[in-house]
């Protein structure tokens, strides 16, 4: 079954995160962004998933975070790779951090994987088939955002969105119980699936931050749209809102 096989290679490059000599990470700036970091690690990770998971689907085309040009996935099969999502995190230590891998066909997800190493938590879905993490089924909270929390991404790549994404943080945190900031988008979305959140956000993400994890929130009940309404593009950067049954969006959409 290529959903066991894909969690298999996951997780095995999952030890590699919680092994890391970070001291030899051989950290770089990306696109000039101090704040946007690579190590040796993503690459390598990368690498291995590359392989292995083109020895379980070969005629996939492969789509990496670490490359600069990323082949089509509007035809056929596909993987969306995220080898450490929550770059700085692992960089600095801060153990949130996560693997992602999603498996799509003619640009539908079908497959979603999302490994948080540090806690050993293995979330996944399959198109139709529920959700799971580390083989028990989960699903969304049903709890209003005034008894839920509201995590969210600061898109802190992206210094134009700043004022709209703390507008729109206020907002939430007004309704909320309390905010929180993970600095993983795959753990985000896979917190707000397992039902110890009610709402994400994030103004700009690229598809492999959420292409496994949107599934996975999807799976187990809950809505993933964008921010300003209509579907996420795994083929470009949009912003992505997630949510649980009992949140009404509305005051988000009505105010933006």
């Amino acid at each position: 079954m290529i959903v066991k096989q894909i969690i298999e290679v996951v997780r095995e490059c999952g030890q590699i995160l919680v092994h890391a000599d970070r001291t030899q990470a051989g950290t770089q700036i990306k696109h000039g962004q101090s704040n946007n970091l690579v190590t040796q690690y993503d690459k390598a990770v990368q690498e291995i998933l590359r392989k292995k998971l083109l020895d379980i689907v070969p005629q996939a085309h492969f789509v990496g975070e670490e490359e600069d040009v990323h082949e089509s996935i509007a035809m056929g099969d596909a993987f969306i790779v995220d080898p450490i999502d929550g770059t700085t995190n692992f960089v600095k230590d801060y153990k949130c951090s996560a693997i992602s891998v999603a498996m799509t066909h003619d640009g539908i997800q079908e497959i979603g994987v999302v490994y948080q190493p540090y806690l050993d938590e293995l979330f996944y879905a399959q198109r139709g088939k529920g959700a799971f993490c580390n083989g028990i089924p989960i699903h969304v909270s049903d709890k209003p955002l005034n008894q839920g929390l509201t995590l969210f991404g600061s898109a802190s790549y992206y210094t134009e969105l700043t004022d709209e994404s703390f507008r729109l943080l206020r907002l939430c945190f007004d309704r909320s119980m309390d905010i929180r900031r993970s600095g993983s988008a795959a753990v985000d979305l896979c917190t707000i699936a397992a039902g110890r959140a009610e709402l994400y956000f994030e103004l700009r993400l690229q598809p492999w931050d959420y292409a496994a994890g949107a599934l996975i929130v999807q799976e187990a009940g809950g809505t993933v749209t964008r921010v300003e309404g209509g579907d996420i593009d795994l083929t470009k950067p949009c912003s992505v809102l997630a949510v649980g049954t009992g949140v009404d969006i509305e005051f988000l959409r009505t105010e933006t």
